[in-house]
C-alpha cells in the first residue's frame, strides 16, 4: 500500500522545489546493489593461502629444474614459467582435455609410502610433438595437422612421450625436499583420459599450470594433484613439526665425518717453464732443463688447483717429503 503525505510533508516537498533544492525531473538517486561472492557450499576451499603460496613456490623450484634439462636434451633454449596454482574440481580439468590428449599417470609416494590415489601430468598435444622431432635431431617444426584436437600418436610417439614424461616426472620430488619426501614415478600412460575416470569429479584438485615456450611453438604443462595427496602430506607436516625442525638443526658435524676419510691429491710444485715443441723434439737423456729458481727456493703446495702453502724440499724415512713453512690465509 502506497504511503500518503500529510499536509505538512505536501508543503514541505513544494518548498524544496520553489527553492531549488529538490529537482523533480531528476531521476531518484539509487544506492549502488552491493555484490557478494558465491560461496559453494557443497565443495568449500580445502587449502589456505599459505598452503596454496608454499605450492607455487615448490613448482616454481620444479619449473627451474626441468627447464636446464629440457636445455641439455632438446639442444634448444627452453623458458618454462608457472602461469597459476589454483584449487579447482576435477571435472574443470577433465573438461579441457579431448579424445586426442594424453595423460601421464605417476605414482605418489609420501615418506615412502605410496599413496592410493595417483597425481596426473599433461603436455600439450603441440608441445610434445615439438620436442619429440628435436629428440629424433629436428629443428622442432611442427605441422599443421597436429594442432587438431582429434589428432592420434603413433606408437612411436607415445614411447617418446612416456621418454620425455618419465624424466620430468623423476625429478619432480627434489623440489619437495625442504619440506616433506615426497618421491613421484611414472605410472603409465592414459591414451584417452576422457573416457576413464581416475578421480571423482566432484573431488578437490590443485592444478599447476605451467607455460612452455620453445624455439618453435609456445604450449602448456599441467599437473594435477589431487586434494586428499595433498591433506596425507600436509598432515604428515603438520605431525613432524610445522616449523620444519629437520631443516633448522646442525648436521656440520654429520657431514664432517662423512668428509674426514675422503682422499684428497696435494701436489708439490717445485717450479715451471716453457720449451718450444722444437725443443721438446730434440731431448734427450742427460738433458738438464733450467726452471728458473734455485735448490734452495720455496715451493708450493697445491691443493684442488690452488696453493695453499709453501715449504722447503728434504728427505723423510728415506722417502722424498716437503716440509711446510707458511699457510696462505686465502688460496691464492
Amino acid at each position: 500500500m502506497a504511503e500518503k503525505l500529510s499536509q505538512s510533508q505536501i508543503d514541505a516537498l513544494l518548498n524544496a522545489v520553489r527553492s531549488g533544492e529538490k529537482d523533480l525531473n531528476s531521476p531518484a538517486e539509487q544506492t549502488p546493489e552491493q555484490k557478494y561472492k558465491k560461496y559453494d557450499f557443497n565443495s568449500p576451499r580445502k587449502f589456505t593461502k599459505d598452503r596454496i603460496k608454499m605450492l607455487s613456490g615448490i613448482y616454481e623450484n620444479y619449473s627451474r629444474i626441468i627447464n636446464s634439462r629440457l636445455n641439455g636434451r632438446l639442444r634448444t633454449n627452453c623458458e618454462i614459467s608457472v602461469e597459476s596454482v589454483e584449487e579447482q574440481h576435477y571435472y574443470e580439468f577433465a573438461n579441457a582435455l579431448t579424445e586426442g590428449d594424453v595423460l601421464a599417470i605417476m605414482d605418489v609416494y609420501v615418506k615412502d609410502k605410496l599413496h592410493e590415489i595417483p597425481a596426473m601430468v599433461y603436455i600439450g598435444t603441440t608441445t610434445a610433438l615439438s620436442m619429440m622431432d628435436r629428440l629424433m635431431g629436428g629443428e622442432g617444426t611442427v605441422d599443421s595437422y597436429s594442432h587438431k584436437s582429434d589428432y592420434n600418436y603413433t606408437d612411436l610417439e607415445l614411447k617418446l612421450y612416456e621418454d620425455i614424461v618419465e624424466d620430468l616426472i623423476s625429478v619432480m620430488g627434489s623440489s619437495w625436499e625442504n619440506y616433506m619426501p615426497v618421491r613421484f614415478t611414472y605410472s603409465h600412460t592414459d591414451v584417452n583420459p576422457t573416457m576413464s575416470q581416475i578421480v571423482g569429479l566432484d573431488e578437490t584438485v590443485v592444478i599447476i599450470d605451467m607455460k612452455l615456450k620453445l624455439a618453435n611453438v609456445e604450449g602448456r604443462m599441467s599437473i594435477c594433484l589431487p586434494g586428499e595427496i595433498l591433506m596425507t602430506i600436509f598432515t604428515e607436516m603438520n605431525r613432524n613439526n610445522p616449523t620444519r625442525r629437520a631443516a633448522a638443526e646442525n648436521k656440520a658435524d654429520e657431514i664432517f665425518d662423512q668428509l674426514r676419510d675422503s682422499s684428497l691429491e696435494v701436489v708439490a710444485q717445485l717450479g715451471g717453464t716453457t720449451l718450444t715443441l722444437s725443443d721438446v723434439y730434440h731431448l734427450n737423456v742427460g738433458d738438464v732443463i733450467d726452471i728458473g729458481k734455485s735448490k734452495d727456493a720455496p715451493i708450493h703446495l697445491e691443493i684442488g688447483g690452488y696453493r695453499w702453502f709453501s715449504g722447503r724440499i728434504g728427505v723423510h724415512k728415506k722417502n722424498l717429503a716437503v716440509k711446510i713453512d707458511a699457510i696462505y690465509d686465502q688460496a691464492e
